[in-house]
């Protein structure tokens, strides 16, 4: 259902079953899936798609243009919203900044009040944004990563999927897979009590322990030490080996590590 005193311009695309409230916006460009619904004063920008189930709520800003003094806003750029994700008040998520670009935001998210998602960001299913929480420009988020209130995570850094950072904490470098991660880039451990929820068996555990071990340990590069320990072939999970790859890769060249 359509609010009469909701404002969806023509070329906009909205499913039969949508629900968009009064004064919210939804801009021509703009896909809007089965079973959404807007809440009042929500606001869709052109070139954003909504998967199902998307929920907006009020005064969120989906898809608008990015903060980059070099930004030619003339350029068509997108921003795609995963299926069941979850986008509470005051909530901003910009598009991205090169032509046939997208921000994009994964399956099951949920991105609670006033958070900010910068241009060109990644963010894979059942990802959590608290509160305040602000990503800058081209941030990648791993699936399952919790993202607590207040937490500022510097542009081009990656947030491995199944890792916890607590409130206000300052992310200048890359945190790797399934970590906790506090004040400025420092690691407590493993996230352990993330990793027992999801019911991962006792050895993958203790090989992610292992890995973990010697991935800080002093010494060569964590680059190196990331490679020597896939080069030994004594890691078989998937959660173990996904943390060794995770320090392969990257813009940034550096990861939080333990105090």
């Amino acid at each position: 259902m359509i609010h009469p005193l909701a404002l969806v311009e023509p070329g906009a695309r909205v499913a039969t079953d949508a629900s968009i409230g009064a004064y919210a916006v939804v801009e021509s460009g703009a896909t809007v899936g089965q079973g959404c619904v807007l809440a009042t004063h929500a606001i869709v920008r052109r070139g954003v798609t909504l998967g199902t189930g998307v929920k907006v709520d009020s005064f969120a800003v989906i898809g608008g243009d990015p903060q980059d003094l070099g930004f030619d806003a003339a350029v068509a750029t997108a921003t795609d919203i995963g299926a069941g994700t979850v986008i509470r008040e005051h909530v901003t998520v910009h598009r991205a900044t090169m032509a046939g670009g997208a921000t994009r935001i994964g399956a099951r998210c949920l991105l609670m009040a006033g958070a900010h998602v910068a241009h060109d960001c990644i963010l894979a299913d059942d990802v959590i944004l608290a509160n305040g929480c602000m990503l800058g420009g081209h941030v990648e988020v791993g699936g399952r990563a919790f993202v607590s209130g207040g937490v500022a995570v510097h542009q081009h850094c990656r947030i491995g999927g199944g890792s916890l950072i607590s409130g206000n904490a300052v992310i200048t470098e890359d945190v790797a897979p399934a970590v906790l991660a506090h004040g400025r880039n420092e690691l407590a451990g493993l996230n352990l009590v993330g990793l027992r929820r999801r019911q991962l068996p006792a050895e993958t555990i203790a090989e992610l322990k292992r890995a973990y071990r010697a991935v800080f340990a002093e010494g060569a590069s964590c680059a190196a030490r990331a490679q020597a320990e896939l080069d030994s072939g004594t890691h078989r999970s998937t959660e173990s080996l996904e943390f060794l790859r995770f320090f392969l890769g990257g813009k940034r060249g550096r990861f939080a590590s333990p105090a």
